[in-house]
């Protein structure tokens, strides 16, 4: 029998060539690290980040288009500042009530696609 444990990494689009786009979003405002790719993927493009448990590849697709409805949901402690910081740079904060006792805001990555983050207590 089959069973599904976990999610290994879920991956988010790009266009070609704006891999230093992605560090600056992920490495510099999420505050994520990078994770080498292996030689056979990295000659593709795009850039593998982690954070915790938390892995996220983002790929080059050739006609890229942002994911304006999926999206990838990590949590987060720290929330407010994180809003502060995705809004400083520029980034929307839409914070959603839609779901009674969940803490969660929405922003689009510097491509425009869609992550929700969900905030934990610390």
């Amino acid at each position: 029998m089959t069973t599904i444990g976990a999610i290994d990494h879920v991956q988010l689009a790009m266009p070609a060539g704006e891999e230093d786009k992605a560090r600056t979003f992920y490495v510099g405002i999420l505050g994520m690290r990078e994770l080498p790719k292996p030689p056979g993927l990295a000659k593709k493009g795009g850039a593998w980040f982690e954070a915790d448990s938390v892995k996220l590849h983002v790929g080059v697709e050739a006609e890229f288009r942002p994911a304006k409805k999926a999206h990838v949901a990590p949590t987060v402690s720290g929330a407010d500042d994180l809003k502060q910081k995705l809004s400083a740079a520029g980034y929307p904060v839409r914070v959603d009530t839609d779901i009674e006792g969940v803490k969660r805001f929405f922003t689009d990555d510097c491509f425009g696609n869609r992550i929700e983050f969900i905030e934990v207590s610390p």
